[in-house]
């Protein structure tokens, strides 16, 4: 599991006991089907912990975390930015729209694929995102 706390401290950016608990809910969080949180959900889990912790807060740190390039921002079209530690491997994400939970995939056919495809039009491939959307089925 990823250490956000811990990549925060490698690129410099100051731990306040604040920051490092809203580190360590986007760190818990982020292993569920239910991961991916929102601002809310982060404030809600973090208020539990520490009652002093504002939404303003949460709001400051999520947006100073994304500037210091380690947590990535996403909009899975439920009208919420939600968001997760960024991630060395690459990986695509499915949504189940009902009830909002996000599964995090790697496919080494979709890679070539998608790399096959820049290369045909003449693109060399630096960085891509596949969401793909869906309804649980029940077998």
């Amino acid at each position: 599991m990823i250490n956000l706390k811990k990549i925060c401290q490698e690129k410099g950016l100051r731990m306040t006991d604040q920051r490092s608990t809203i580190a360590d809910i986007i760190t818990e969080l982020g292993g569920h089907p239910a991961g991916h949180p929102d601002v809310n959900l982060i404030y809600m889990k973090a208020s539990e912990k520490d009652n002093n912790i504002s939404i303003a807060t949460v709001y400051r740190t999520v947006k100073l975390f994304e500037e210091y390039g380690v947590i990535e921002k996403h909009d899975f079209k439920d009208g919420r930015s939600r968001y997760e530690p960024i991630q060395e491997s690459n990986h695509d994400h499915l949504i189940d729209i009902d009830s909002g939970d996000v599964y995090e995939f790697s496919n080494t056919e979709i890679e070539a694929i998608q790399k096959k495809i820049a290369d045909e039009l003449g693109f060399e491939l630096v960085d891509h995102r596949l969401e793909l959307y869906g309804k649980k089925i029940n077998k």
